[in-house]
């Protein structure tokens, strides 16, 4: 929970400080189920204490209270905060934490009031604690909590249950196995579901949407058409609250019979437990928390008596503010689908990111390919450096194009590939296995088109190819905008193509993220906690790290603020010698203190002056007697290692996406016999824009590029910084003028049944009334 107490200067909230030494304007308290409040058991955190962002769990500690649910517990609570001055509240947990939260601020005033009766509290307290602002953030791994794409928790949840899945697909391939994983789930099957995406899996369990009658048979006859196809492996994910149609459990022993019985197959059972919950936080939980956390101070300085408790979301790649009780109230709604049979309902009630996922899951995982082909040929290219995650977009491409009815084509080796024939047809199971590969598969180069057009067009009417998959970094986009220039000269490039963006850097206009900058993201994060654990025990010292991404921040300014870094240096955040002078001279100060790290990033093409190796002299200089410094260029290990789950999910989706919107735009290109695409809008780069996957033609976004630096001109990624610098202890204001507004979850809930929906409305206007 926060307590915030507002700058009696500032009457407009366009800017506020956070937490100056003298000020302490923020106290962090918390004990799940607000156990701490109770006890007495509070923690109090400035800006100049030091929490380890490596660390799991919660360092404040979380237990549930039975108290609480008593109208006792809860005056107790809240003469504890009458006696401490709060009024304003965050709370982080699910949603039995946030509807006792809710509770507890409606029942406020008489509380109040049973205080002062009862002699406790004066009259003067009470008129100063008159009311009790409540925003809350839903930490949780299950992602079981309605109104929010992804909650706290869920992908450092996916990281451990994906590391136990690659650990035993080697064994399984080895053994030729059938391996059931339980996973956590008993009423949301989140995990289980995007794990069934991120590792290909031949068959998932969830809860919200139990198997048809039959389904014994359906599966065994998937996993013996899989073996036959030449899979050496199967992988079932099961959700631990997975059920059949008659409500009866099914679990992982249960499932091993079957297949042991039916199929003969070596068949192994884990259940992961626990360990799911432990282990270190991945870098998107750790920017997601810091992200949150911000926008719920935002929501509390704001709040009045009027204004409802909300819990903090995310939406897409959007923080938004939900009202609380309309969230538990769809959550409940879930349950209530579930345990009326109405799966469909249970599904679109968890929300559209569910909806999509499981959408996504169905059409790789239990279509079959049409027996009557389309005669469509749809080519795909890997272009620029490679990127852990490309093969998952292109596996999900080639398996929805064969579903489509399309004949599917590799193109080996990037434009250059595709100008002198390098392709050859790719088959279902040509990509098995490919969602948890790094690199690409395909083979990529950084080689642009316009050398080769003459060339390309020749092959495209060699080969009959119809449409293009592009997969790659700036020189994928770059690629697209030339073919597309030379449809003017050349009619064989009249043809829909779509850019999937697939570069550790992040630099490719039309999206806020591209695939694989998940993975490199991880990487730093994870090699910049070891970097400091290094030198535990020694004495004060300081890092000075350089990271990839040509001219783009992106990379240096989100593993600053995963890893805890004191500066982040990067191109589009211009800096000089003063802003250096400064930076050396707080961490100085700071070091004198008890703090014994320091952390500096360097974006590798930040300043062609201020180089890596003059920074390092600079600080190694200055912090003579204080600290001494040790340098680090971590180089293409960035580029290297397995998929993170969000980067095989996200590739899996995209890919899916763009051969599903290729297969509409022949439809309306194809006219008197033969394609013919030119509009504007039939090349395009599909990509995240705040909430949802669009798709934007690439001429519009020319106007979007610094083509000289390889980078958009706008990066939603910047308005970030001053939270890393502010968290590094900085004393500078936050600009607030852009930040969420509260909105309702009615809006996504249209397709619910109509008295379920008349039922909901009555509730939110009583609430509002």
């Amino acid at each position: 929970m926060l307590r915030c107490r507002r700058d009696a200067r500032c009457t407009r909230f366009t800017e506020w400080r956070i937490m100056t030494q003298s000020e302490k304007s923020l106290i962090l308290l918390y004990g799940g189920d607000l156990q701490g409040i109770n006890k007495l058991n509070t923690v109090v955190f400035t800006i100049y204490c030091t929490v380890s962002l490596y660390q799991g769990g919660t360092v404040i500690g979380s237990a549930r209270c039975m108290d609480f649910r008593a109208r006792e517990g809860r005056m107790k609570a809240a003469l504890n905060l009458v006696k401490l001055g709060i009024t304003n509240l965050c709370v982080i947990g699910g949603d039995g934490s946030l509807t006792g939260a809710n509770q507890f601020r409606t029942e406020w005033s008489t509380l109040l009031v049973d205080l002062v009766k009862a002699g406790k509290i004066s009259d003067d307290e009470a008129k100063t604690s008159s009311h009790l602002n409540i925003v809350g953030m839903v930490g949780s791994i299950d992602n079981d909590f309605c109104g929010t794409d992804m909650t706290i928790g869920t992908d450092s949840a996916l990281h451990r249950i994906i590391e136990v899945v690659d650990a035993i697909t080697t064994t399984a391939q080895s053994h030729q196995r059938t391996f059931i994983l339980e996973v956590m789930g008993r009423h949301c099957g989140y995990l289980a579901l995007v794990t069934a995406l991120a590792c290909g899996a031949d068959w998932v369990f969830i809860p919200e949407m139990p198997p048809d009658e039959g389904w014994e048979g359906h599966l065994c006859r998937r996993l013996a058409d899989q073996r036959a196809r030449g899979c050496r492996l199967n992988v079932i994910i099961l959700a631990e609250g997975a059920m059949g149609r008659d409500g009866k459990p099914i679990g992982s022993e249960d499932i091993k019979k079957l297949v042991e019985k039916n199929l003969g197959f070596d068949t192994r059972t884990t259940v992961l437990g626990h360990v799911q919950r432990g282990g270190t936080p991945s870098a998107f939980d750790r920017i997601l928390g810091s992200r949150m956390g911000v926008e719920a101070v935002m929501a509390l300085l704001e709040a009045t008596p009027e204004t409802p408790a909300c819990v903090v979301s995310l939406s897409g790649n959007q923080a938004v503010r939900l009202p609380l009780m309309e969230c538990v109230q769809v959550t409940k709604d879930v349950t209530t689908a579930m345990a009326e049979n109405r799966w469909e309902d249970a599904i679109k009630l968890r929300g559209k990111s569910f909806e999509n996922n499981w959408n996504t899951y169905k059409m790789l995982a239990h279509i079959n390919p049409p027996d009557t082909k389309s005669n469509i040929n749809v080519a795909i290219v890997n272009v620029g450096a490679p990127c852990a995650g490309m093969n998952a977009a292109v596996r999900s491409a080639v398996r929805i194009g064969i579903i489509q009815g399309h004949n599917m084509l590799a193109v080996h080796d990037g434009f250059e590939g595709l100008a002198h024939g390098n392709i050859v047809p790719i088959t279902w199971t040509g990509v098995s296995g490919w969602t948890g590969k790094g690199g690409s598969e395909l083979g990529t180069k950084r080689v642009l088109p316009s050398k080769y057009i003459e060339e390309i067009s020749l092959t495209i009417a060699k080969f009959n190819i119809h449409s293009l998959v592009i997969i790659g970094g700036f020189e994928a986009f770059m690629g697209g905008l030339e073919l597309v220039t030379a449809r003017e000269k050349y009619e064989e490039l009249c043809i829909p193509m779509v850019v999937i963006p697939a570069t550790v850097s992040n630099n490719v206009p039309g999206s806020d993220f591209s695939i694989g900058a998940d993975t490199a993201l991880n990487t730093i994060t994870s090699t910049c906690d070891r970097i400091k654990q290094s030198a535990a025990g020694t004495k004060r010292r300081v890092f000075i790290i350089e990271t990839m991404g040509g001219y783009c921040g992106y990379l240096a300014t989100m593993a600053g603020l995963a890893a805890g870094a004191d500066a982040a240096y990067i191109y589009e955040d211009k800096f000089g010698i003063r802003d250096l002078e400064m930076n050396v001279e707080h961490l100085v100060q700071k070091m004198k203190t008890d703090v014994k790290r320091g952390l500096i990033l360097r974006n590798e093409k930040c300043n062609a002056n201020y180089t890596t190796d003059f920074i390092f002299a600079l600080y190694s200089e200055e912090g003579k007697g204080v600290f001494d410094c040790r340098k680090n260029i971590l180089g293409h290990m960035q580029q290297g290692g397995t998929p993170t789950p969000f980067d095989r999910n996200f590739g899996t989706k995209m890919g899916s996406k763009a051969v599903l919107w290729l297969t509409e735009k022949l439809k309306e290109m194809y006219r008197h016999g033969r394609i013919f695409a030119n509009t504007p809008d039939s090349a395009c780069v599909l990509g995240m824009r705040k909430r949802a996957l669009t798709f934007q033609p690439l001429a519009e976004l020319n106007e979007q590029t610094d083509f000289e630096h390889r980078i958009p001109k706008t990066s939603w990624w910047l308005k970030l910084r001053p939270i890393m610098k502010i968290l590094a202890k900085y004393n500078i204001s936050l600009d607030t003028s852009e930040h969420a507004h509260m909105e309702h979850v009615i809006k996504k809930r249209v397709s619910m049944p109509a008295p379920l929906m008349k039922k909901h409305k009555e509730e939110v206007e009583e609430e509002e009334e």
